[in-house]
């Protein structure tokens, strides 16, 4: 099993940047890839960015490149989603989702284990 905890969350003015953290612990050695995705109320859950546990180059969205950075931190088991240039349309609850080996990393079905999420709300 693995446990994933995000804070981060908040309030911000368009234009403004907010940093997601997410910590994992239990059996992080099985994790693969771990990602982020998000969900505006009445939406469905849509795929953000992910990375290697390993390492390598993430893959982003392409709403989230240019603004979106994911970076990892393994001695803390912590993956981090900095958001810069924030717009009203990011508004929504943010998830990061820890993949095991041979499922698609674009999708939420490919995820084994989910955060609780937080909220990320942007004001115009």
């Amino acid at each position: 099993q693995v446990q994933l905890v995000e804070s981060g969350g908040g309030l911000v003015q368009a234009g403004g940047s907010l940093r997601l953290s997410c910590a994992a612990s239990g059996r992080t050695s099985s994790i693969n890839v771990m990602g982020w995705f998000r969900q505006a109320p009445g939406k469905e859950r849509e795929f953000v960015i992910y990375i290697s546990w390993s390492g390598g180059t993430p893959f982003y969205a392409d709403f989230a490149k240019d603004r979106f950075t994911i970076s990892r931190d393994n001695a803390k088991n912590t993956v981090y989603l900095q958001m810069n240039s924030l717009k009203p349309e990011d508004t929504a609850v943010y998830y990061c989702a820890a993949k095991m080996p041979g499922r698609i990393a674009t999708l939420a079905r490919g995820y084994d284990y989910w955060g609780q999420g937080t909220q990320v709300t942007v004001t115009s």
